[in-house]
């Protein structure tokens, strides 16, 4: 033993300490996969409302998790893992232990893969809706196809469609992705359609989302319409989310990492 070892500290690394309580880390794992309110994690975990939100609280405080008001009810709010702070105190933690795990940790809170994914396997089918289709929805299905390639089938559509904002379109030049010419579409276009995944960008929408043919796994993405607060400043922000969604969806996926890997921005993210 190295001299003077025995006097280190010796204090389990923050994620540890965060994420090694059981409730904590089923809490993280719940929201891995989906943004959710305090009364859906609490039936998921069948834990009190009072113990949820004590937890949820702490790791609030630690970055982990984050909130925002449902855009459907001012009242209520929806709670979202993230993923890269997550994964960036996961790296952290194999350093803390050894110098040589400090690169081994990927920074993905993967709780499970869709058992459909292998390189002999159909592509996996996933669908995006939002209200309008005018933004949210079609960006998140351009950034996914053009992440996964040959891998997925990703289409998007709207419960009230409206004509594609032009700053959605600024906002994925960004990330060398041409919006221009799409059209927005009525999720009535996909009745009777079958998806692996349906995946929610809109607080209202998710109230009212159908059942699709197949029972999909649906999973929920708590993002404000840029166009309510306006300026592409909101657009922007809503790609960022976005993109970074989009490379841990990959990841869940189980789309090979080669191809998983979004572009990057290719214009500086400057205040407007």
């Amino acid at each position: 033993m190295a001299a003077g070892s025995k006097h280190a500290d010796v204090s389990p690394p923050v994620f540890l300490q965060l994420a090694g309580n059981p409730v904590r880390w089923r809490l993280l794992t719940e929201l891995a996969r989906s943004d959710l309110r305090v009364g859906e994690l609490v039936a998921a975990i069948d834990q009190p409302q009072n113990t949820v939100s004590y937890h949820l609280g702490r790791l609030r405080a630690a970055g982990l998790v984050s909130m925002r008001r449902s855009s459907a009810d001012h009242r209520d709010s929806y709670y979202h893992a993230d993923l890269n702070r997550c994964g960036e105190l996961l790296a952290s933690t194999g350093a803390a232990l050894h110098p040589g795990l400090s690169t081994a940790v990927q920074p993905a809170l993967t709780v499970r893969r869709t058992r459909i994914r292998n390189r002999n396997a159909r592509k996996v089918r996933v669908l995006f809706l939002c209200t309008g289709n005018s933004a949210r929805s079609q960006m998140a299905e351009a950034l996914l196809a053009r992440a996964a390639g040959e891998y997925a089938e990703v289409a998007s559509a709207g419960s009230h469609p409206k004509e594609l904002h032009p700053n959605a379109v600024r906002a994925m030049r960004a990330y060398d992705i041409d919006l221009t010419g799409r059209r927005s579409k009525h999720l009535d276009e996909f009745a009777g359609r079958r998806f692996h995944h349906v995946i929610t960008l809109c607080d209202k929408l998710r109230e009212i989302c159908p059942e699709f043919t197949g029972s999909p796994e649906t999973a929920h993405w708590s993002i404000a319409d840029p166009a309510a607060e306006g300026g592409y400043a909101a657009f922007r922000r809503v790609a960022a989310d976005l993109h970074t969604r989009i490379v841990f969806l990959t990841h869940y996926l189980g789309i090979p990492t080669t191809t998983a890997t979004p572009t990057t921005p290719t214009t500086p993210t400057t205040r407007e």
